[in-house]
């Protein structure tokens, strides 16, 4: 049976590179809430409540009329973001505005969505 063209054909470990990386790693801790960031990212609502939130502040009304859903809907998902520290809140009176945590996010989804339409 032959090897796949994507795999070694021989088994040589770069001891050098190895260890650099190795030293380099990130802390588990710190990869469990990536993959958690990430994972918040896999939901297609929640990626279109952040591109809303990525052109301006906006509240549940906004976002549930923007998405045709339902605020109960968009509420839950925010929750959702919210408590990944993706976006963040303000009250003003009765009304409560979201808008992305920092410019990271930001950051984050402007070069993920070049990454995807490249």
């Amino acid at each position: 049976m032959s090897q796949p063209s994507d795999v070694c054909q021989t088994n040589i470990i770069h001891e050098d590179k190895v260890k650099k990386i190795k030293q380099e790693m990130l802390k588990d801790q710190t990869i469990l809430h990536l993959a958690e960031t990430f994972g918040a990212l896999s939901e297609p609502t929640r990626v279109k409540i952040l591109h809303a939130l990525l052109h301006s502040e906006l509240c549940v009304c906004d976002i549930s009329a923007i998405l045709d859903m339902t605020i109960s809907a968009v509420s839950h998902q925010l929750r959702v973001l919210r408590n990944m520290r993706l976006v963040k809140f303000r009250k003003e009176g009765k009304m409560v505005y979201y808008t992305l945590d920092d410019d990271h996010i930001g950051q984050l989804f402007k070069i993920a969505s070049e990454h995807v339409n490249e």
